[in-house]
């Protein structure tokens, strides 16, 4: 008769002041980036068309919010990501888990995907273009392809790492199959599987600007060009702030659910 495995749960540790310590040291850099950025700004080291001041960035953001449009360029690469992710990661997940459990499919499935991993993101564009027109199926597609890869690695190398002795106990409760890869590879897999979507969640973001290349005339990535036509040094900049800053708040809400989710781990913890 199979029996059930149950995964032990960790206790947490008061954390008391630790939480706002950590958030004032993650500031310290940005905000003395954001100190040197005033300094040479203010000494002339660059002229103004080159490297205009935080202040600068600031008014276009606001000439953005005045015409009503920042919102809408925010909305669109937010979506595109979201969606784009979704796909990849969901399509990595099922073939990552295929090709850990099946050397076979490992096999014949593995060289290709190896191959087609190497291709730069910019190489997809004239394709997807030819394939799927200018609408939002090719910017969608091309934001998949980078959020696919590093969940695929990520869930497949957790697979194959799986303590063997752990495998070794589970078949001795008679698990096997199925019910093996849910109870012990599956879980064990968790945190490579986590921590390849956060690798991947970053590359839709890097993909996103690729995207928008294809006859996007909304978005960050939008934006970014369109800056770059107009000789907007300040919007440039506000593209590049806003694209780290909405990362980095996607990738902290990741976070967060990661560590939820790997609440029965006992890992060291730095």
């Amino acid at each position: 008769m199979e029996r059930q495995l149950s995964w032990p749960r960790r206790v947490d540790r008061p954390r008391g002041a630790a939480a706002p310590r950590g958030l004032m040291l993650g500031l310290a850099v940005p905000l003395a980036l954001l100190a040197l950025w005033q300094t040479v700004t203010a000494l002339g080291v660059f002229e103004r068309s080159q490297l205009p001041g935080p202040l600068d960035v600031l008014a276009a953001a606001g000439e953005l919010v005045a015409r009503g449009e920042l919102a809408g360029h925010l909305a669109v690469s937010l979506r595109r990501v979201l969606l784009g992710f979704a796909v990849g990661g969901g399509l990595a997940v099922l073939l990552g888990a295929t090709i850990g459990l099946s050397r076979r499919a490992e096999a014949l499935l593995g060289p290709t995907l190896q191959a087609l991993r190497a291709i730069p993101s910019l190489a997809w564009v004239p394709l997807l273009v030819l394939w799927l027109g200018v609408g939002e199926a090719p910017k969608l597609t091309l934001v998949a392809i980078g959020a696919f890869f590093p969940v695929l690695t990520s869930l497949v190398a957790g697979i194959r790492q799986t303590d063997r002795k752990l495998v070794e106990v589970a078949v001795a409760y008679g698990l096997s199959g199925a019910a093996l890869a849910r109870q012990v590879l599956l879980p064990a897999a968790l945190p490579a599987l986590l921590t390849g979507l956060r690798i991947g969640l970053a590359q839709s973001w890097l993909f996103l600007v690729a995207a928008e290349l294809i006859g996007a005339s909304r978005g960050l990535g939008f934006l970014l060009v369109d800056g770059q036509n107009t000789g907007r040094a300040d919007i440039i900049l506000l593209s590049i702030v806003l694209l780290a800053v909405i990362g980095k708040g996607t990738d902290a809400l990741l976070h967060r659910a990661e560590r939820r989710l790997l609440r029965w781990t006992d890992t060291y913890g730095g």
